[in-house]
């Protein structure tokens, strides 16, 4: 086993490529070689890691043999293409898009929450990181999970617009300008405007009248949780803040757990901070003060159902960037490398 890893980010210009490479510094990952890799478009600019700047090479151009490692996030059509290329050449994939998800031959891993099955990797050599909605709901649910047992997912998610990318940050940013000195702004690609605004549709819709965001959080909850039974009814809704997934949980129990039990199970478990009537921050997590640019995922008010005698409510967000991609792609590299190559 190598001392150090050479590792290539594809989509290493994006927002979530820029926080694999921010990350992977910060928490000293062991990088031999960084090759951050782009499009023809972005080819030849550089980033910096570790106080040296690294060209952005084409990916259409690149060796994948020079790397032990490639973390992949630049949409699933490249990860369709790509991804297998790169394992042919001896790699192992982390791929942050949704192409591969719904393989049952390839791992869908939150660390917190089913990191043994890692080791499944060597059937095809690709790990899929789940979608950034997803994955803050089952590190929170995980412990509750496996205390009481779920029968039932009621989520309804407050979205960044980070998780459309750049171009919709900018959007937000500059139509809010717009509307703040009284002129109007026009649907963008026919879209609705996010500026002011809250758009319930992330994602085509599907003959289920459920969108594909929706239906994500469906397949890789029940995927990464492997029980099939649970019944998960979500809605999806994007919203104008820069950075950070809310969403509003409400559970019912195979068994009664009460509040208290609750916050002792959470309050214990990996990647989880509490702020809930009592514990420090005394008041409920928001995404925009607290989770932004935080690494662990923040659960509030928390709370038994009324019109349910197994019910419980949680107020969940976290960082869609960092613990919903970037973060949880290196975390699973760190897995990867500490106990199973």
């Amino acid at each position: 086993m190598p001392n150090t890893y050479d590792i290539a980010v594809v989509g290493a210009t994006g927002l979530v490529g820029q926080q694999m490479v921010k990350i992977l510094e910060e928490r000293a990952f062991p990088v031999g070689q960084l090759y951050p890799l782009a499009s023809a478009r972005s080819a030849g600019s550089s980033i910096t890691f570790q106080h040296r700047d690294h060209k952005v090479e084409n990916l259409e151009d690149f060796d994948f043999q020079r790397a032990h490692l490639v973390l992949f996030s630049a949409g699933g059509s490249v990860s369709a293409e790509f991804a297998p290329k790169a394992v042919s050449a001896g790699a192992i994939v982390i791929d942050n898009t949704s192409h591969f998800r719904n393989d049952e031959d390839i791992p869908l891993i939150v660390p917190e929450v089913n990191a043994e099955r890692i080791a499944d990797y060597k059937g095809r050599g690709i790990i899929a990181n789940p979608n950034c909605s997803t994955i803050q709901m089952v590190v929170a649910l995980k412990p509750i999970y496996d205390f009481a047992g779920i029968q039932r997912i009621n989520v309804a998610t407050y979205q960044a617009v980070s998780g459309a990318g750049r171009s919709a940050v900018i959007a937000l940013s500059e139509d809010s300008t717009e509307l703040l000195n009284g002129r109007e702004v026009a649907n963008r690609d026919e879209k609705k405007r996010v500026a002011f605004n809250a758009v319930p549709q992330i994602a085509e819709f599907m003959d289920t009248g459920y969108t594909r965001e929706e239906m994500k959080m469906i397949w890789e909850t029940q995927k990464i949780l492997e029980d099939q039974n649970i019944m998960i009814n979500p809605t999806c809704v994007r919203i104008p803040v820069y950075y950070g997934h809310s969403e509003a949980v409400h559970i019912e129990t195979r068994r009664k757990i009460t509040v208290p039990q609750a916050w002792k199970l959470l309050s214990n478990s990996p990647g989880i901070r509490l702020m809930d009537r009592g514990w420090p921050g005394d008041h409920p997590p928001t995404a925009g003060l607290d989770a932004a640019h935080s690494d662990e995922v923040f659960v509030g008010r928390i709370r038994e159902d009324l019109s349910h005698p197994l019910g419980l409510d949680l107020w969940i967000v976290a960082d869609n960037l960092r613990k919903g991609a970037a973060l949880n792609s290196v975390q699973i590299a760190e897995i990867l490398v500490d106990r199973f190559i």
